[in-house]
């Protein structure tokens, strides 16, 4: 059995996913009991932030489907935002991530959704990079050596003068970051149904 044939991606994924969404929930169910602390204008501003962090989240993803949508498995990327970051998806989605749990207006509660994200990709990039390294062998090791993890680095740039596009992998993972959106109207409702009562807060964080 060769390395390829060895390694299911989408089972990595489906586990990232899995672990990812049930530590969020984790997450979710705490603001259920907990406000944040300060005026108007800070909890608002924290929003404002989210809401930032999580479309430059949607369109950094969406950026970054375009260069390696479907080759993940076939050949090592390094070009475009994968000249300055070995994992700029995964960065894009620890944006989102604090966004999404900045829409509550407590920074604290943005820090632990952060927490969770880093904590499960960490994971997921080391079983990636245990394969990539066994399939592309001194080509992904270079790559390894000129190439942050996470990063990124600027100064590393290059690019491409075009691209194979592959309009399905940009769809599903434009998609998939939309989804992010979903805690605006969440949070809102949590809000509000703490604000008439319906939910009571046991603690207040900043």
């Amino acid at each position: 059995m060769s390395a390829t044939e060895g390694f299911d991606l989408q089972r990595v994924q489906k586990i990232r996913k899995a672990a990812l969404g049930l530590g969020l929930l984790g997450v979710i169910a705490l603001t259920l009991v907990t406000a944040s602390v300060g005026g108007e204008p800070l909890h608002e501003g924290v929003e404002a932030m989210g809401l930032a962090l999580i479309v430059i989240c949607i369109v950094g993803r969406a950026w970054c489907s375009l260069y390696i949508g479907g080759r993940k498995k076939a050949e090592i990327v390094d070009r475009g935002p994968y000249s300055i970051s070995r994992n700029p998806l995964y960065v894009f989605s620890y944006m989102g991530a604090f966004g999404v749990g900045a829409q509550t207006g407590s920074l604290t509660i943005a820090s632990l959704f952060l927490l969770v994200a880093m904590v499960v990709f960490y994971f997921t990039v080391r079983r990636e990079e245990a394969w990539l390294s066994q399939a592309f062998g001194t080509t992904y090791l270079d790559y390894c050596a000129r190439t942050p993890r996470f990063g990124p680095d600027f100064s590393k740039w290059r690019d491409v003068e075009a691209l194979d596009v592959r309009p399905r992998f940009f769809l599903v993972t434009l998609r998939d970051g939309l989804i992010f959106l979903l805690a605006i109207p969440l949070f809102e409702a949590i809000e509000a149904m703490q604000h008439i009562g319906w939910l009571g807060t046991l603690l207040r964080l900043p």
